[in-house]
């Protein structure tokens, strides 16, 4: 593995017990408090959290055990605040995952785009690239004077005459 997939591996690896911690809908709904809100005590958290304050005190723990928040003791109370630090490190690591799934499929669709136009002939520039052969077998005859004669084309005007019967009718056969 090389060493930037292992350091983007590691950063990966270090921000997933933010981005688990964010995965339930209550924390996550604490952690967006606390982004608009700032520093509030359990009691304030707790007010319209759906959840009682021993549940609020667990995600907070939660929340703390992956870097998130912080808390501080004002007298009686615990006042948590976000660590807005550990919260960007895990914002750039996503957006580094997500750079590199951009980069690989603009990487897939070009290598598409080339297969594509390989298949239908489009792979040389205009300059270079040939002329379609025709639908008819008027290719095989030459065009100009200087062009090669076909073998068939310098046959005897018989054989050449027995060749334009066959074509005309492929399907007859010749009596026996």
């Amino acid at each position: 593995m090389s060493r930037s997939r292992s350091a983007a591996s590691a950063k990966l690896t270090e921000s997933a017990p933010v981005f688990a911690a964010l995965g339930d809908a209550t924390r996550l709904s604490l952690v967006a408090r606390l982004c608009v809100e700032g520093p509030l005590s359990i009691v304030r958290l707790s007010d319209g959290a759906g959840v009682t304050r021993q549940a609020v005190t667990k995600h907070l723990d939660a929340l703390a055990e992956a870097g998130l928040v912080r808390d501080s003791r004002h007298g009686r109370e615990r006042i948590w605040e976000l660590e807005p630090r550990r919260l960007e490190r895990a914002r750039r690591c996503l957006d580094q995952s997500l750079e590199s799934v951009r980069r690989g499929r603009r990487e897939q669709s070009l290598s598409q785009r080339a297969i594509v136009r390989a298949r239908s002939g489009h792979c040389w520039p205009v300059s270079a690239r040939p002329r379609p052969l025709p639908a008819t077998s008027s290719h095989l005859r030459p065009s100009t004077p200087h062009a090669i004669p076909h073998p068939i084309e310098t046959a005897d005007p018989e054989s050449r005459s027995r060749r334009s019967e066959s074509e005309s009718s492929p399907h007859q056969t010749d009596p026996v």
